[in-house]
């Protein structure tokens, strides 16, 4: 998977200084394009960088949990596939 050069919080940042100052300018200041910014104003519009934070962590742990949950339900499959057998 690509790595992003920015963080989540300096997402926050730059969408923080377009607010303040003409969004062609930002873009060209950080050398984004005008798509990925208007995605990155979509997914942290309102948030400031404390929320971005949070929402990283949260987006960690739910991979963690599903990855848990997975196991757990290939486990549960093996087992009733043991158990439904014949010895």
């Amino acid at each position: 998977m690509k790595t992003s050069r920015f963080t989540d919080e300096q997402r926050v940042r730059i969408l923080r200084e377009a607010d303040k100052m003409p969004v062609r300018d930002v873009i060209k200041k950080h050398a984004i394009s005008e798509p990925t910014f208007y995605a990155w104003r979509r997914k942290f519009g309102g948030m400031d960088i404390a929320e971005a934070k949070k929402l990283r962590a949260l987006e960690t742990e739910n991979g963690r949990l599903k990855r848990l949950l997975a196991e757990s339900q290939l486990e549960n499959s093996i087992l009733k596939e043991v158990a439904a057998k014949k010895w």
